[in-house]
């Protein structure tokens, strides 16, 4: 079975969530100007650089708030964390039961981190 890329995964998964979104941050691979449409329909602030070179991915890149943006950082942190501790490999086979694996290897990081914490 083919996996679909993550940018056709993500627009299912940020509309599960447009509710408790004000900005989205991602990278250039989530540059695609439906996406940003949507996002902006919801009221929802997109923080993607653009991709591609040229005078308006300059100016938009200039335009997007950099210290919000730079939050993202933050995120892929911790998923770089998570797959130090506990691999690369997903087991899932479904979108949603990947993203079920991820909560739940992010959950045990954190009570691993409380008992480490308690320990000191």
């Amino acid at each position: 079975m083919k996996q679909p890329h993550d940018t056709q995964v993500g627009l299912q998964v940020l509309v599960r969530n447009l509710d408790d979104l004000t900005a989205v941050a991602a990278d250039k691979g989530y540059d695609w100007e439906a996406l940003r449409t949507r996002l902006r329909a919801e009221r929802i602030t997109p923080l993607i650089p653009q991709r591609g070179p040229g005078f308006r991915g300059w100016a938009r890149n200039l335009l997007t708030h950099e210290r919000a943006y730079n939050q993202r950082s933050n995120a892929e942190s911790v998923f770089f964390g998570l797959r130090q501790r506990y691999g690369e490999t997903l087991w899932a086979r479904t979108w949603f039961g990947q993203f079920r694996e991820l909560v739940m290897k992010s959950a045990v990081r954190n009570i691993e981190r409380t008992i480490e914490g308690a320990d000191r």
